[in-house]
C-alpha cells in the first residue's frame, strides 16, 4: 500500500492518489462499485486533463477520455499495486493523447509541453469546484424538498426508496420532487442563456 510523505497534512493530489488508488485495488479485488467509483472520478481527473491539450477540438474530448478509461481497463492487469496509480493513469492518458495528435493534429499544436502529471489532479480539482458551486447555486433556488430529492437521488447516488425513507416523504412524492426541480432548472438555465 503506498504511504504519504511524514507531514502534517497530505496535500488534495496525495489525497486524491490514495483514494483513487484505493478504489483502484478494490476493484481488482471484485468490487464492482468500487471499481465503477474509479472509473468515474478518474473520467472527470481525465476530462480536465484533456479538455486543456484540446482546447482547438473540444468535440473530441470524450471520445479520448473513453479510449483512455478503455485502456486503463484492458491493462488494469499490468498496475503494479506498490506504484503510484496517478503516474500510470497519466502515462496511459498521454499515450493516447499523442496517439490522436499524430492522426489529426498539425506539428505547431504540439508546442504544449505534455509532462506535468500533477495536472491532472489540479485542472480536474478547478473545474469540478467551479461546476459544484455553480449546481450549488442551482438548487438553492429550488424549494427545500425538490432540492433534497435531486441531491439524494441524482448526485448521492441513492435510490428512491431510501430518499423518501430519509425525507419522510412517499416514493410517489419523491418522483414528483425530482421532477419538479429538475424541469424547474431547465428553464432557469435556459431562460438564462
Amino acid at each position: 500500500m503506498q504511504r504519504i510523505p511524514n507531514r502534517e497534512k497530505p496535500d488534495r493530489n496525495e489525497l486524491s492518489e490514495l483514494r483513487l488508488h484505493a478504489l483502484f485495488v478494490q476493484g481488482l479485488a471484485g468490487d464492482p462499485g468500487a471499481y465503477r467509483n474509479f472509473l468515474q472520478l478518474t473520467a472527470t481527473y481525465l476530462r480536465a486533463f484533456l479538455r486543456r491539450r484540446l482546447s482547438r477540438w473540444p468535440d473530441e474530448v470524450e471520445d479520448l477520455v473513453q479510449e483512455s478509461l478503455l485502456a486503463i481497463h484492458n491493462q488494469r492487469a499490468t498496475y503494479d499495486v506498490d506504484a503510484p496509480l496517478t503516474a500510470w493513469v497519466y502515462a496511459i492518458a498521454k499515450y493516447k493523447l499523442i496517439d490522436w495528435l499524430r492522426r489529426h493534429a498539425r506539428r505547431e499544436t504540439l508546442n504544449d509541453p505534455l509532462d506535468d502529471e500533477n495536472e491532472l489532479f489540479t485542472t480536474a480539482d478547478g473545474d469540478a469546484h467551479e461546476a459544484q458551486r455553480d449546481l450549488g447555486k442551482l438548487l438553492a433556488l429550488l424549494p427545500e424538498q425538490q432540492r433534497a430529492a435531486i441531491v439524494h437521488t441524482k448526485l448521492d447516488g441513492w435510490s428512491v426508496r431510501e430518499t423518501a425513507a430519509a425525507l419522510n416523504i412517499s416514493e410517489a412524492s419523491v418522483k414528483v420532487a425530482v421532477h419538479r426541480g429538475l424541469k424547474a432548472l431547465a428553464i432557469k438555465l435556459q431562460d438564462e442563456s
